[in-house]
């Protein structure tokens, strides 16, 4: 009945636009198949299928209407496909129970598993300690929680007592459990110091049978680096005496220590000489002479350099180092790496204080020729060491020329007597022309310099533009940069 009265009133619509529409065959026909798509519909509860027809009109009308359709449809059944993600929302909070009681059950298992590793350290058999040792490298090793949860449940002191066993396998898993245990977690790096760890790790290292054994010794240095890495932790271990047992692994002078206990070593002292208090023992030491003679070692320059710059800001750090032969030449060497900025910054940084702190210093850089390597420097490095360089050539220059001007007016002193002589005369004119000849060779090197520095400009821009390598007019820079002066270019 529904389907009969709907089926009327969409025929009389039809007819009455029809007679509106003044009998155009087109409307018609789109009016027709329009009221056939709305009684498929509503006779089937869904869209009509598509069906190929000869007639152009009819059927692209009846495609477009069957495309919007079909999305209708497909909104649809989105819907009511979404009922099944109701569903799981009305579960959510029972398996957010279930996911939670699991996870409380898996939190007091871990709790329970710590407890038991706890009780074997604290136990009377050495076994059980053993295993205990062990048992606590495996779980602190990236758990961060069990490193907190078993400092509270006091496994540090048992540790700690481990190191005087006489057995090497006890010593080393006492030792990898304690490193564990300090890995990012201050307050047991305080606590492992605090309990007198260091110490024992000094005897230990310090007898015949542990330096027989490289895995100890690389296990005990791999200690102080990590304990060393706190701040209140590096007065206690620079005065325990540690700085000469990790000198003596550098040296390596019976080559048993593998290269990770050196490199460990070297890290471990430069910890310890960010702190002034440590210095003083550094520098009791041979350190300072050992660590410049291996400057050129890439490997480990950078550290070097950065020890002696924690040095050489305390007055007998910058007289220790003076004092080793040949210590400015090689500093000056250091300028001309120009593969490794960083190094040139930190040889900057040594050269710049003790030249502003030391007359003496000050002469035996500008004997080294250091003067072409600083410009070079303010030309080419980085920008932190460009302004080094350029403070240190004005000390330089400074001082340079109060030793002028003091010639200049003995000079003058001695012209100005009441008998002065031809030999005095010629004196100064030799003097004259000797810093005439300096200040020559100066703007030579400058010059220099200049060109070396617009010859790689323009390399760097043909490289970015993608140029071919003889497009760089070497010549014709060359030539201009020879005629070239101070002046200001012409435009």
């Amino acid at each position: 009945m529904v389907n009969s009265q709907v089926e009327k009133d969409t025929v009389s619509v039809v007819l009455d636009r029809h007679a509106d529409s003044g009998g155009h065959t087109h409307f018609k026909m789109w009016s027709i198949s329009f009221r056939r798509m709305i009684l498929d519909a509503v006779r089937c509860g869904g869209s009509a299928r598509f069906k190929h027809s000869d007639a152009g009109p009819d059927s692209t009308a009846e495609w477009k209407l069957n495309s919007r359709h079909q999305s209708q449809r497909s909104e649809y059944g989105s819907k009511v496909s979404g009922s099944d993600k109701l569903s799981d929302l009305l579960r959510l909070p029972e398996n957010s129970d279930e996911d939670e009681a699991e996870w409380v059950r898996r939190k007091e298992d871990a709790l329970e598993r710590l407890k038991f590793v706890t009780k074997l350290l604290q136990s009377s058999e050495a076994d059980g300690v053993l295993q205990g040792a062990k048992e606590v490298r495996i779980l602190t090793r990236d758990d961060p929680e069990a490193r907190t949860t078993l400092a509270m449940l006091g496994a540090i002191p048992p540790l700690i007592a481990l190191l005087d066993s006489d057995d090497s396998s006890s010593l080393i898993a006492a030792l990898y459990a304690l490193l564990n245990l300090a890995i990012g977690n201050d307050s047991n790096k305080a606590a492992i110091v605090k309990a007198g760890a260091v110490h024992k790790m000094l005897n230990c290292i310090e007898s015949s049978n542990c330096f027989a054994k490289p895995a100890v010794i690389e296990a005990i240095v791999a200690n102080f680096l990590g304990l060393s890495a706190l701040d209140a932790n590096k007065p206690i271990i620079g005065s325990s005496g540690a700085i000469p047992l990790l000198l003596k692994v550098l040296k390596d002078l019976d080559k048993t220590n593998s290269p990770q206990a050196i490199q460990d070593s070297l890290r471990a002292l430069y910890n310890l000489s960010i702190s002034s208090i440590n210095i003083f023992q550094i520098i009791e030491t041979d350190l300072v002479p050992f660590i410049i003679s291996k400057l050129g070692d890439m490997e480990v320059s950078d550290r070097i350099l950065s020890i002696l710059s924690n040095i050489v800001p305390i007055a007998e750090g910058r007289k220790a180092i003076s004092v080793v032969p040949d210590v400015f030449p090689i500093l000056v060497d250091v300028l001309n790496w120009t593969d490794s900025p960083g190094c040139q910054e930190k040889a900057s940084y040594i050269l710049m204080v003790m030249a502003h702190k030391s007359y003496a210093d000050r002469q035996a850089m500008l004997e080294t020729g250091i003067v072409s390597s600083l410009l070079e420097l303010t030309l080419l490095g980085s920008t932190l060491a460009q302004k080094r360089a350029s403070r240190l050539l004005e000390c330089l220059r400074v001082d340079k020329g109060k030793n002028v001007s003091q010639n200049l007016g003995d000079v003058n002193a001695t012209l100005s007597a009441p008998q002065p002589s031809t030999y005095l005369s010629h004196q100064l004119k030799n003097a004259m022309g000797d810093e005439n000849s300096m200040i020559s060779e100066e703007k030579k090197a400058v010059n220099q310099l200049v060109q070396q520095s617009l010859q790689n400009n323009m390399k760097k821009i043909v490289k970015r533009a993608n140029l071919p390598p003889d497009f760089v007019p070497s010549d014709n820079l060359k030539s201009l940069t020879s005629s070239s002066t101070s002046k200001s270019l012409p435009f």
